[in-house]
């Protein structure tokens, strides 16, 4: 089982959305790759280590504000403690993710219905 990573808290400073976890990030680095959890109504962000790959899973609380960051091109960025690094080429990546749910019930009625109502509108 993949590990994964849950976001504490989401907040704009500065320009930048910042996204705080609950594990350390130091030793990962971005894979530039958003999946869709259609089951869990998230996206995941994938990081990678020396061994295997970990999702930053991008639940459904949070998508205000991350639609907030992808209007206005902010850079996303995940933290912990100390810690911070940018999820690089994420607004790429999200518009993709983004294009291929619009009207594609392969995701499933209730997730295209909720990523329709806060992001296509």
């Amino acid at each position: 089982m993949k590990k994964s990573i849950t976001i504490l808290k989401d907040y704009i400073i500065e320009d930048k959305l910042f996204l705080e976890t609950n594990k350390p990030i130091n030793e990962m680095v971005p894979g530039e790759q958003i999946l869709v959890d259609s089951d869990q109504y998230s996206f995941i962000y994938l990081m990678e280590d020396k061994d295997d790959y970990t999702y930053i899973v991008l639940h459904e609380q949070i998508w205000p504000l991350l639609k907030k960051a992808q209007e206005k091109k902010l850079p996303v960025w995940v933290t912990f403690n100390e810690e911070q690094k940018e999820l690089i080429n994420f607004h790429d990546e999200f518009e993709y993710v983004l294009s291929n749910i619009k009207g594609n019930s392969n995701y499933g009625k209730e997730l295209v219905t909720k990523v329709e109502g806060i992001f296509l509108t």
